[in-house]
């Protein structure tokens, strides 16, 4: 947009007319028209006039800074909205390869939970084992699917919080995003390492009852081992 452009844009905004501009600025409307046309460009001594009944300064009627101004805002408000949607594009196909394996492992579990009421329900009846191997038998068979389900969903859980705290990540933030991925590496490091002393102490102790408390443990382990890394962050 030339200098001419912007005198008949800024005229049509103030709703004046040809005359009425040559009147203030003292000038004929033929000057006034060739400004316009690009004809020619208004003397020095036109220019301040111009920009004081146009509330504007020099730069934003000689360089356009104006609209330069208004293409960036119009650029970055397109470029936030596209930012957004890729964003929430990306979130949804990460949900989706988070939740594609849940039906499997679901089928799998209670196809096992049903295989143990069937094998205690069988062996009895054959009367062929003894009792303390049978429960045996059968508390490893639950067991199996147990830990797969408690696994499974502590990692979805994790997994989850994850992308939700990535998608409102700034490019500012990425040493942020970075921490939160090795939280998910170390929190499902941690979830395996329990499941087997979970079933370890379980099997040892046959204390079903009281051996959930492990994972009120875990809860708290996830916690210091975050609080540690966090305060060796703020040291460095």
């Amino acid at each position: 947009m030339n200098i001419g452009e912007r005198l008949l844009k800024l005229r049509k905004q103030k709703g004046l007319s040809q005359e009425e501009i040559a009147n203030i600025i003292g000038v004929s409307r033929q000057t006034i028209s060739k400004w316009e046309t690009g004809e020619s460009n208004p003397d020095f001594d036109k220019i301040i006039p111009l920009c004081d009944l146009y509330n504007i300064t020099t730069d934003e009627l000689i360089r356009g800074e104006i609209g330069n101004k208004e293409e960036i805002v119009e650029e970055k408000d397109t470029k936030v909205i596209e930012d957004k949607s890729e964003r929430e594009e990306d979130l949804n196909i990460s949900y989706k390869s988070v939740k594609k394996h849940e039906a499997l492992v679901v089928s799998i579990s209670v196809f096992l939970y049903f295989i143990s009421v069937v094998w205690i329900i069988f062996i009895e009846s054959l009367n062929v084992i003894s009792e303390e191997l049978m429960i045996s038998v059968f508390l490893v068979i639950v067991a199996i699917p147990t830990c797969l389900l408690i696994y499974y969903y502590i990692s979805v859980d994790n997994k989850k919080k994850y992308l939700k705290e990535k998608a409102i990540l700034s490019e500012k933030q990425i040493i942020e995003d970075e921490k939160l991925k090795k939280y998910k590496e170390i929190d499902d490091i941690l979830a395996l390492v329990f499941t087997i002393i979970y079933l370890y102490v379980s099997f040892v102790t046959m204390g079903w009852y009281i051996t959930w408390i492990i994972w009120v443990v875990y809860s708290l382990v996830i916690k210091i081992v975050h609080l540690v890394l966090d305060s060796k962050r703020g040291d460095k």
